[in-house]
C-alpha cells in the first residue's frame, strides 16, 4: 500500500496525569503514515481523487490543540480516529512525542497503527 508521511507535526495541548502536567500547555510532536492507493491520483496527476493531506492536517492539530488528555496512548487513538475520517485513508501508524518527559531523555513517545474496519 502507499502512504503519506506527515513528519514532525508540532502543536501543543493539556497532556499529562500530574497537576505540573496539567497547568500549562505541553508541546507534543506527531508524525503520521497514512496508507492509501495512490495511483489514481499520480496517474492523473490532478487534485480530483487524491488524498487531501492538508485537510488531514488540520483535523489531527484540531484535535491535538483541543484535547484534554492524561495519556499519550489516549490522545495518539484520537489523532488515529481523525486521519481514518478520510474515506481514502485505509491504514494510519501513529507517533506522538512527547518532549522532555523524561529527565535525561530527549522525549517519550507512543506509536500504534489503525486500520479502517
Amino acid at each position: 500500500m502507499d502512504r503519506i508521511l506527515i513528519r514532525d507535526l508540532s502543536a501543543r495541548c493539556t497532556l499529562g496525569v500530574t497537576d505540573d502536567e496539567r497547568r500549562e500547555k505541553q508541546d507534543v510532536v506527531v508524525n503520521l503514515a497514512l496508507s492509501a492507493d495512490l495511483a489514481p491520483a499520480a496517474r492523473a496527476d490532478r487534485l480530483d481523487g487524491a488524498l487531501d493531506y492538508r485537510a488531514v492536517k488540520k483535523r489531527v492539530l484540531s484535535v491535538v490543540e483541543r484535547s484534554d488528555f492524561h495519556l499519550l496512548e489516549a490522545l495518539a487513538e484520537a489523532i488515529a480516529e481523525a486521519c481514518l475520517e478520510s474515506p481514502q485513508v485505509s491504514e494510519v501508524a501513529v507517533t506522538v512525542d512527547k518532549p522532555g518527559a523524561l529527565r535525561f531523555a530527549r522525549s517519550v513517545a507512543v506509536e500504534l497503527v489503525r486500520r479502517r474496519r
